[in-house]
């Protein structure tokens, strides 16, 4: 994690805004061996009296299910839009270009649940990314016969976090006709970069 307090999120509501609306993490954790696995999956981002817990699913019987029956600590990595930042948009050129990005570190300790529970996480997964209910593919629609066929290759998991970390590095370090120039060039071309110079203008001027 990169350590700078200039691109830090001070509120953690904002930060816990951009975990909800980036779901899809980087699961990350290690074997008994200390072999590094890696999946990506949904996740739903709940807290209560405090308490953040990650819940989602996975395969079963994958490097990264067995690394995590092994070792269940675990890091979730949301991440967001980012774009290259061209020294040649500073006030003063010479000088290394950079990245700007959003991202956050949760990190826990993984449990799996038993397969009461993933059904109501895979009916949680289906009604909320599907947003239909007369879609014809939500949990309900689906026959028992072919949820019993497959329930058994999947694992439901929660993770009660313990640390949250973040970087929102947005050329808060620039000055004032750096960081307008930044936004225009990346609103300029559009996609992620866009996002990025949309997020910048929101944020106004650093301090």
């Amino acid at each position: 994690m990169y350590h700078l307090p200039y691109f830090k999120e001070d509120d953690p509501q904002v930060v816990k805004e951009f975990m909800r609306s980036h779901p899809f993490v980087f699961l990350t954790g290690v074997d008994a061996e200390l072999k590094p696995v890696v999946t990506q999956v949904p996740v739903f981002i709940d807290e209560t009296d405090g308490q953040l817990l990650l819940t989602g699913h996975m395969m079963r019987n994958t490097d990264h299910h067995k690394a995590f029956m092994q070792n269940p600590e675990a890091l979730a990595v949301f991440s967001g839009p980012h774009s290259f930042v061209s020294a040649s948009w500073y006030s003063d050129k010479k000088q290394g270009g950079t990245w700007n990005y959003m991202s956050v570190h949760a990190r826990g300790r993984i449990r799996f649940l038993n397969e009461e529970a993933l059904r109501k996480v895979l009916q949680r997964t289906t009604d909320h990314f599907e947003e239909n209910p007369e879609s014809g593919a939500n949990y309900k629609d689906l026959s028992e016969e072919y949820i019993a066929r497959h329930i058994k290759a999947i694992a439901a998991f929660e993770i009660n976090v313990s640390s949250i970390e973040n970087v929102f590095k947005l050329s808060q370090n620039r000055d004032a006709e750096s960081y307008k120039n930044i936004i225009h060039q990346l609103d300029h071309q559009g996609g992620d970069a866009a996002k990025i110079a949309e997020e910048m203008n929101r944020r106004g001027l650093p301090s």
